[in-house]
């Protein structure tokens, strides 16, 4: 198997990279500004979570299965396919006519959204030499950042001016452009072998992530709820570990899993990926509810986070040019923890600059760790595993998403807990779930000393994991043709 790569397409095929990919982008943010004014429409807030909840769980549980599958049958039939499973799903989410219908819809556009993140990031890795892959990972970071700023804007418009159908239908024309260029660009020479698809080694394993992510995610359904899918998880990931030593060909490759190369650059990109979303989940809540500052301010601070990512993986390959890729990644890794050191120092009183200045720091630190990351995991097998090894890459950052959002919560609801006094804790937690209730523990001394207490146990958590993030760098072993990319 072999990738056709002219110069001359390359540029057009990252166009319908990039459509595919703003296509998802904006896809998250926007639907968040929205979800409030549909489900005013159609009822049942009671499922509000699951609208998001279905479309991470069935996309997280794919990643993997997706880059297999492109490893199998080329880059290209399954990109679009995801792509077209995208796009109709989407389509049936503005027809849906109640809360269950949109969910199972979401659902199927998780499915489809599975495909686009590792595809796309394994095309980049076949079209292009190290020295100029940063760029182009540049350029798709800061997709996702404008992402970021545009969707909330596009969804406010949209529920005031239109149906709220077209918070969905908005994807339609991008997914069309995007399909429309990699059939035409996209040549791949793909020699098919005759081995069999491990169909049932890929069910076992969306079985077994679905069911702990949901253990995590609804843990607080109940004891029942939590020791059944436990249960659940421990069964069929025996079964899926029982299936993949005796299949002949199997979908997830537990000997790619333990290389050590790949290994510790997944575990630090796990690690990386809860201390960010631990940060993005708590900082807004110190920004607004310890310095009293405006929820516009409390988005600058993040906002210099997705600032630092993008701007970092665009740097990258003149980093790799000056201090080899290796230096890089350590010097990265080392800014991870000097970012979240800073949000230590945050007091009552403290400017919103400082947390924005820390966010940034993190950011840049964690762009340079994921970009580098994944070129050493590419650049450490062949075609044939490309897309394997990329997309479990990709998974430890989702799951690393979902393992920090779950635990920096307990540890701040802990902090809580601990800090206010009895009679003040479930008035605290009774205000952090209304809309306006930073404000009022911003006026409230007492509530406030506790939220900031319990906040800086929080940043403490989010330093650990950064610094054993940045201690797993240094174990990730050096390959010494990729230390000065020619």
């Amino acid at each position: 198997m072999s990738p056709d790569r002219p110069a001359n397409r390359r540029p057009l095929i990252v166009a319908a990279i990039v459509l595919a990919t703003f296509m998802v982008a904006i896809e998250a943010t926007i639907v968040a500004t929205a979800m409030p004014h549909i489900v005013g429409q159609l009822g049942g807030f009671a499922y509000y979570s699951w609208v998001f909840s279905a479309f991470l769980l069935a996309q997280t549980t794919t990643t993997v299965i997706y880059g297999r599958l492109a490893d199998i049958f080329g880059r290209k039939p399954v990109l679009i396919t995801g792509t077209v499973l995208f796009l109709l799903a989407s389509l049936l989410c503005g027809l849906a006519w109640s809360m269950p219908s949109l969910i199972l819809f979401r659902l199927l556009q998780g499915l489809g959204a599975g495909a686009i993140l590792p595809v796309t990031t394994t095309i980049v890795g076949d079209l292009y030499r190290i020295e100029e892959r940063g760029k182009i990972q540049g350029l798709l970071s800061s997709v996702w950042a404008s992402s970021a700023v545009v969707g909330p804007l596009a969804g406010a418009v949209i529920v005031d001016h239109l149906p709220w159908a077209w918070i969905f239908w908005l994807n339609l024309p991008f997914g069309v452009l995007a399909i429309a260029g990699l059939v035409l660009f996209l040549q791949e020479k793909v020699s098919r072998k005759n081995e069999p698809i491990d169909y049932a080694g890929a069910g076992l394993f969306a079985v077994a992530i679905a069911a702990f992510m949901l253990m995590l995610t609804e843990a607080d359904g109940g004891l029942g709820t939590v020791l059944a899918l436990g249960l659940l998880f421990l069964l069929a990931g025996a079964a899926f570990l029982w299936q993949e030593r005796r299949a002949q060909a199997p979908m997830i490759s537990l000997q790619l899993w333990r290389r050590q190369l790949i290994a510790a650059c997944n575990v630090a990109t796990l690690l990386a990926g809860m201390a960010l979303i631990g940060l993005t989940t708590i900082l807004p809540l110190h920004v607004q509810g310890v310095l009293g500052r405006s929820p516009l301010q409390a988005g600058f601070a993040l906002t210099m986070l997705i600032l630092g990512w993008p701007l970092a993986v665009t740097l990258s390959s003149r980093c790799y040019r000056i201090f080899g890729i290796r230096r890089t990644l350590r010097v990265g890794s080392l800014m991870f923890p000097l970012g979240a050191a800073a949000f230590l120092q945050l007091q009552p009183g403290s400017s919103p600059i400082l947390a924005g200045a820390g966010s940034f720091v993190m950011g840049f630190g964690m762009g340079l760790l994921s970009i580098t990351c994944i070129i050493l995991i590419q650049e450490s097998v062949d075609w044939a595993e490309r897309g394997s090894a990329t997309s479990s890459n990709l998974f430890a950052r989702s799951l690393g998403n979902t393992l920090g959002a779950t635990a920096l919560g307990a540890v701040l609801n802990l902090g809580i807990d601990r800090y206010a006094p009895p009679h003040a804790a479930a008035r605290l937690h009774g205000l952090l779930e209304q809309p306006d209730g930073l404000g009022e523990v911003a006026t409230n001394p007492l509530a406030q000393a506790a939220l900031h207490q319990a906040l800086h146990l929080a940043f403490w958590g989010i330093l650990l994991l950064a610094l054993l993030a940045c201690l797993t760098c240094w174990w990730i072993p050096a390959r010494r043709h990729l230390t000065k990319p020619a």
